[in-house]
């Protein structure tokens, strides 16, 4: 018996290779575009991006790892993500923590790694979206995997925005605190951790109490966590 649908079949398996080339091309092309920047300085961010489209200059300078404080690399992790060496890019026990403690919070907590972080700023849009959620954890993996942990500690310490249109540690102590990003000092570094959430609201030169309050907190973490003989 001749078959009854031929020309749909063909239709579908021509629609099944199309969608497996695609996604063949995409993994390719993003996991290029990732491994270049294992090596390669991001030349700017969507967010650095964002903010020109909207007329907000943006002070950025790319400073190697070798020449930043390593409070500055504590103070965030202690800040933004303790378990930073021990996740894949992202942290299950902090997503389930943050969604036990959001049923009694008027404002939620993120539980985002600095790796999901890094991944925001350098590709994504603001927004929540499921769509944008799954572009963010297939970045972060693809991330993981070709980055070492201190190439994604470098290059967050470079794009995150610590002050309207200020990006990076070497940014923001030359504009903060006059000095350069290998002389912050514990107070300094934990400073600028302090104001990340909200970068644009919370003033790094003149913290407020809440900003001294998450200073003070941040050091204590740092401390408890062994100091900078964790970064080694």
């Amino acid at each position: 018996m001749p078959d009854a649908f031929p020309t749909n079949r063909r239709s579908g398996w021509s629609v099944f290779n199309l969608l497996w080339k695609t996604a063949v091309f995409i993994a390719l092309v993003t996991g290029v575009i990732v491994l270049v920047l294992r090596w390669v300085p991001p030349p700017t961010s969507a967010f650095m991006l964002q903010q020109r489209l909207s007329g907000i200059g943006v002070d950025y300078r790319w400073t190697p790892m070798d020449r930043i404080s390593p409070h500055a690399a504590l103070a965030v992790i202690a800040s933004e993500d303790q378990n930073f060496f021990d996740h894949w890019g992202v942290d299950l026990k902090a997503i389930a923590e943050a969604f036990k403690d959001n049923r009694t919070r008027i404002r939620p907590r993120g539980a985002s790694t600095i790796s999901q972080q890094v991944v925001k700023n350098l590709f994504l849009w603001p927004g929540r979206s499921y769509v944008r959620k799954g572009i963010e954890v297939y970045f972060t993996l693809l991330m993981e995997i070709l980055w070492p942990k201190t190439r994604i500690l470098e290059v967050y310490l470079n794009i995150a925005e610590m002050g309207t249109g200020v990006f990076g540690v070497e940014a923001a102590g030359q504009r903060f605190f006059h000095k350069p990003a290998a002389r912050l000092n514990q107070r300094e570094a934990a400073t600028l951790a302090a104001v990340l959430p909200s970068p644009k609201r919370m003033l790094a030169d003149r913290p407020s109490d809440y900003v001294i309050r998450r200073t003070w907190q941040i050091i204590e973490q740092m401390h408890a966590l062994g100091g900078i003989d964790l970064l080694k």
